[in-house]
């Protein structure tokens, strides 16, 4: 049986059991007492604080999946069907070929990804040694020894006819197994555990990779912002140098005031700043590029030389949000995965409150000579007489042991417990990440929208002052300003493109990019409480064992 998730917020879990709290209220105001009387009230304290295990009601809840339907509805962001989910390549749908293949280079050579792979190579091996708990463990062993005994040794104290007595012995266990029968599945909970961690890392890992292919699409598209952002600057810088020129020249001839070509001079510096600025970003945004595909600095320099332009992606949302988020997510399935690791540990600890039988079974050959040649041994040693076996069943049966079970049991259900916490922290965050996301693409997408009309009205604008400047209506500095006023409308339009590609990343990252491998969100929770092993254990606790 598994827990459901609660329909009302969990009791608070701070309360200790209450034989606890009535041995630390004697404790408090009995001090002196409880020193003079220190090994007498030490038991006693003991059973109190077992008599009140904490109940299923007081351990952590599992949340169910987070109301956000009215959030998303009012995000702006198209609603798909049920399958609209990102593909595992989300990062094709903006259609260029340079940022496909500075992913696929991020993918082979990152060594943050490497490292996370190493760590589930090393869960993936843990799984088989639990597992191999399950079975017998079987090995052949192979000894020999030549002694002599003193002549007036301890031996020979006993028995004078030993002292100076040669000996040489050997034995050949061509089967020895041990083998420990499991009538509490802890070695199952045992391997259900390294399965949990397993399947927790891997989630991780894609996590990580999750993680790489954003901050690379990031760091791309913000890029080829900063690389259209560059190009409109420098044609503003040359621009602005211009009016200082046309400005200095109508001083010269009386046309004008020395206030215009301060004025010119001032916005002349200003876009040289722009530009010095625009182009930091670009190198910024290309040597972050080039550590995360597992380069130097050199490798990125060529970016952008094609400039063909990233495709608008819009992903929308699926209509079964947030229900599959525990599918699609990563990092909450792996969260998710620890609860279930930590369940099974839970486990494990009760096991040990119970009896166990080990087996052990031994056979082979045993031969002993009392001289040092080793020739004489072999007549022995290979014979039928030779033969000998042991069978030694082992009941261990743990009567007292000083409240160390019960500590590792309480421990382990804290472990437990913030497992849990973990994933309902990780479940509110992803439902938070979706909510803002679609919230700033809208507000991105808006934004470039808005900014695009005023750039077209704004070269519509232009066009009828050239229009004007032929028919003698207009001087050129104006036209030269207004085609100014153009450059500064499409230098900000490029930052807002920026901003949308970045937003779209960022809802692609929201709804775990392309994952898939999660629980259905129907699977039952782990519940350590209904374990049919609980009820024994409470008992062992309130008689005072463990």
């Amino acid at each position: 049986m598994r827990q459901q998730p609660a329909a009302h917020p969990a009791p608070c879990r701070l309360r200790p059991g209450r034989g606890l709290i009535v041995a630390r209220r004697i404790g408090a105001s009995q001090l002196g007492a409880r020193r003079r009387r220190f090994f007498c009230g030490i038991p006693f304290a003991l059973l109190l604080a077992a008599c009140g295990p904490i109940t299923q009601d007081e351990r952590a809840q599992f949340l169910g999946p987070p109301a956000m339907e009215r959030t998303l509805a009012r995000s702006g962001v198209k609603v798909a069907g049920d399958t609209a989910w990102p593909r595992e390549e989300w990062w094709r749908a903006f259609r260029s070929p340079e940022l496909d293949s500075v992913v696929d280079k991020a993918l082979r050579d990152n060594q943050s990804l490497r490292r996370a792979e190493d760590a589930l190579r090393g869960a993936d091996a843990m799984v088989q040694v639990a597992g191999a708990r399950l079975l017998p463990e079987v090995q052949a062993t192979f000894g020999m020894r030549q002694s002599r005994n003193p002549l007036h040794g301890v031996v020979a104290s006993y028995n004078p006819a030993q002292g100076g007595l040669e000996k040489t012995m050997a034995f050949i266990n061509p089967l020895q197994l041990t083998y420990e029968l499991d009538f509490w599945r802890k070695n199952r909970a045992l391997l259900d555990a390294a399965i949990g961690e397993a399947a927790a890392q891997e989630a991780e890992f894609e996590q990580a990779r999750l993680l790489l292919t954003a901050s690379v699409a990031r760091a791309y598209l913000r890029g080829y912002a900063a690389a259209r952002q560059l190009e409109a600057a420098r044609a503003l810088t040359q621009m602005r140098r211009d009016l200082v020129s046309l400005a200095e020249t109508r001083y010269r001839a009386g046309l004008d005031s020395l206030d215009g070509v301060q004025t010119a001079r001032a916005e002349f510096e200003i876009a040289v700043r722009r530009e010095a600025a625009a182009e930091a970003l670009l190198t910024l945004q290309k040597d972050a590029l080039a550590r995360l595909i597992g380069e130097g600095p050199d490798a990125t320099r060529n970016l952008y030389a094609g400039r063909r332009a990233p495709a608008p992606a819009l992903p929308p949302l699926p209509r079964s949000l947030p229900i599959e988020l525990l599918v699609h997510r990563p990092d909450l399935a792996a969260a998710l995965r620890r609860a279930e690791a930590a369940a099974a540990r839970v486990h494990i600890a009760k096991t040990l409150f119970l009896p166990s039988i080990d087996l052990a079974i031994t056979g082979g050959f045993e031969g002993s000579v009392t001289s040092t040649k080793i020739s004489k041994l072999a007549g022995y040693l290979f014979t039928p007489s030779a033969i000998g076996y042991v069978v030694a069943p082992t009941l261990r049966l743990p009567v007292f042991q000083g409240g160390r079970l019960s500590g590792n049991l309480q421990a382990q259900h804290a472990d437990y417990d913030q497992a849990v916490d973990s994933y309902n922290e990780t479940l509110l965050q992803a439902a938070q990440q979706v909510a803002d996301a679609s919230a700033n693409l809208k507000r991105a997408c808006v934004e470039y929208e808005a900014q695009s009309r005023n750039l077209h009205a704004t070269r519509a604008q232009y066009d009828l002052a050239q229009a004007r400047l032929r028919d003698g209506l207009k001087d050129r500095r104006e036209i030269v300003a207004q085609r100014a006023d153009l450059l500064e409308s499409g230098f900000v339009q490029r930052a807002l493109e920026g901003d949308r590609f970045i937003a779209a990343v960022d809802l692609y990252q929201a709804l775990g990019g392309g994952y898939a491998g999660g629980p259905p969100p129907d699977a039952p929770k782990p519940a350590p409480e209904t374990d049919p092993l609980t009820p024994a254990v409470e008992a062992i606790q309130s008689l005072g064992g463990g």
